[in-house]
């Protein structure tokens, strides 16, 4: 197919399919130009970043740290570039998990023990400790799908203040809090009273 002049609607070289190396759920995404492939580039990173287990590591304290470079900016925290982009698939359970390991499911939804011991554990303490579950995460992901679920994971973590993605491990937004987490000295933990 040969191009012809830029228009919003013109398909990129051969129309092709994008398939990522990812959950079943995000596997197929058509590419197009300008806005559309900016939604669709938006929406495929921000997949990346959903962990096997339901974490959306766009909320994580390790990834909001490395991506504000809170180091740089004197703040010791753990850093990381999420699950899913460092190869890790799962930091909780890939190791324990052999459906996990070999590939043969993306999402811990998609496994016959769903959810399994391991799995509850982690819910329990992320649901006493940080207002968050992620075995609802993964039901949600499962019911009404991929997109939709950033959708309201956007409007549910989003800073009042700036609009950037809050964290779910301190409650802070790290572009409008990095003072408050600068002197907290619990900076894994919601507010300390």
């Amino acid at each position: 197919m040969e191009r012809t002049k830029n228009t919003d609607q013109e398909p990129l070289e051969n129309d092709k399919q994008t398939t990522l190396e990812q959950p079943q759920a995000i596997r197929t995404v058509k590419r197009t130009k300008h806005s559309q492939f900016r939604q669709w580039s938006v929406l495929t990173s921000n997949c990346v970043l959903v962990a096997p287990c339901g974490m959306n590591c766009a909320i994580c304290s390790a990834y909001l740290a490395l991506k504000h470079d809170a180091k740089a900016k004197g703040i010791k925290m753990i850093h990381c570039l999420g699950c899913r982009p460092r190869n890790k698939n799962c930091a909780w359970l890939r190791k324990q998990c052999p459906q996990l390991s070999s590939g043969e499911i993306s999402f811990c939804y998609e496994c016959k023990t769903f959810p399994c011991k391991r799995l509850n554990a982690i819910d329990e303490r992320y649901k006493t400790h940080f207002r968050m579950s992620m075995i609802d995460n993964l039901n949600f992901i499962k019911k009404y799908g991929m997109e939709k679920f950033l959708e309201e994971q956007e409007k549910s973590w989003k800073c009042k203040k700036c609009g950037a993605m809050i964290c779910c491990h301190n409650e802070l937004c790290f572009n409008c809090d990095l003072e408050k987490l600068r002197n907290r000295k619990q900076k894994y933990r919601w507010s300390e009273d």
